[in-house]
This record gives C-alpha cells, structure tokens and sequence, in this order.
C-alpha cells in the first residue's frame, strides 16, 4: 500500500510518501514541500498548490491519502491561509479519485511516536527511526507529512486486517 501524506500550507506544504518495502517495514518513496512565492496572489498560489500536488500525484500513484487536520491557530489569518491549501489539497486527491484520511495532530503524533503530546523534535526523530533513515527528514513540513502518511498506513492497515477477520 503506497500513501501520500499532506501537510498543507500556502508558502509550504510538505508532502511524504511511504509504502509496504519488500521485507514487510514500511519505507520511504518520496517526499519533499511545494513552494509558493509569498509575493503572488493567494489565488495565483493556490493554483500553484493544485498543480504541484497533481504532477506528484500522476507520479507516484498513491493508493490513499491523508491530511493533517486544521486544529486550532492562534492566528486567524494563518489558519484561513492554512485552510484554503487544506481545500486545495482536499480538492486535488478527490479528483484524482485517491481514497481520504484525515487526522489531528495529536492523532498523527499518538500514531508516529505514541504519545499525543510529543514535541515535534520527538516526532520527527520517530520518523527517522521508524523509517530507517539517516536522517531527520527536512524541512519540518515534509517531515510532518510522512508523519501524517505513516499514521494513514497504521490506519489502514488495522482495517484491512479488520475486513480480513470479518
């Protein structure tokens, strides 16, 4: 099962993918951010979003998807700003027809480092463990989106083992 998580954003969204590796663990495909300069239009941006998300999709032909949930901002405009690529993203894998998860922040971090309250540092650091990587994958967005696919694959793989029994 190969998984696209999202870390929406409008100057960044990190994007990660993992899938099943030939030895049963869990292994990274790609991952990386979309960048938009902050000197476009919002409208403009976000249609550079939708491309971008689209182009990794026709390339990696996820199998599902997952998104971070927009919690809570203390900032206002951040979160409007936030929300907006949520749609956008939200927009792009309905589209594409790719199956949808979404999850909190402190569902991903329960997921990834089993504790809903972890700091980011400990988050990322589980990532890197528990995908075998060298290192902390950077930047802090593209970790946070393997983060979130790493949870839609636990997710998905306990229903799938649930239908199984059934």
């Amino acid at each position: 099962m190969r998984v696209l998580g999202i870390d929406p954003g409008t100057a960044t969204t990190g994007y990660g993918i993992v899938e099943d590796g030939p030895d049963g663990e869990l292994r990274v495909v790609a991952y990386g951010t979309v960048l938009t300069p902050s000197d476009w239009p919002m409208a403009d941006r976000l249609r550079s979003i939708f491309e971008q998300l689209n182009d990794i999709l026709l390339l990696h032909h996820p199998d599902c998807a997952a998104v971070e949930k927009l919690f809570f901002y203390r900032n206002v405009t951040t979160a409007m700003a936030v929300g907006q690529a949520r749609g956008i993203a939200l927009l792009c894998l309905s589209l594409g027809g790719v199956p949808l998860g979404e999850y909190t922040p402190m569902e991903v971090k329960q997921s990834v480092s089993g504790y809903g309250s972890a700091d980011k540092k400990q988050v990322q650091q589980m990532v890197k463990v528990l995908l075998r990587m060298d290192e902390i994958p950077k930047p802090d967005d593209a970790a946070d989106a393997l983060a979130v696919a790493m949870c839609h694959h636990r997710v998905e793989g306990m229903a799938r083992l649930v239908r199984r029994a059934e």
